[in-house]
């Protein structure tokens, strides 16, 4: 194996990050079923779509099928454990975007729909960006 593509799928992180990851996978892929598919009581691409645009996110449905498609197959990548590091990076970038077009205005709270369960996320997602996708990963068995 070459050394970029060792680099890719090598891991330093253990049982821990792996949690971490599998736990954020599930939450992403939740998010993107709901803007793809309208499962969990979203709007599917459509609705999504038109609230995105207007947000100043054009072309809405564009916007809503590349973030809906980072969470959700990010989200799954993230929950096996295979191709982790550009699952993460697409993730951190989908998270900042929300973050400072959505979020940032309302403050950290929640409660007033802030940014802080994002930066929780985005927190998980740089941590596997850094450290890899761990023990319990796909990426650590193709490394061996």
């Amino acid at each position: 194996m070459n050394n970029s593509l060792k680099a890719l799928f090598t891991t330093r992180a253990g049982y821990g990050l792996s949690v971490v990851r599998i736990l954020v996978g599930v939450i992403f892929m939740a998010h993107g079923a709901q803007k793809l598919f309208g499962l969990f009581g979203g709007y599917g691409l459509e609705g999504t779509g038109q609230w995105m645009e207007s947000i100043g996110l054009a072309p809405g449905y564009l916007m809503a099928l590349l973030s809906g498609s980072a969470e959700f197959f990010g989200g799954l990548a993230l929950v096996v454990g295979l191709l982790a590091r550009p699952a993460a990076l697409a993730l951190s970038v989908t998270l900042v975007v929300a973050i400072f077009s959505v979020h940032i205005g309302n403050g950290l709270f929640m409660s007033n729909n802030g940014y802080e369960f994002a930066l929780a996320l985005l927190a998980g997602t740089v941590a596997v960006l850094i450290e890899g996708a761990g023990r319990l990963s796909l990426d650590r068995v193709i490394a061996r």
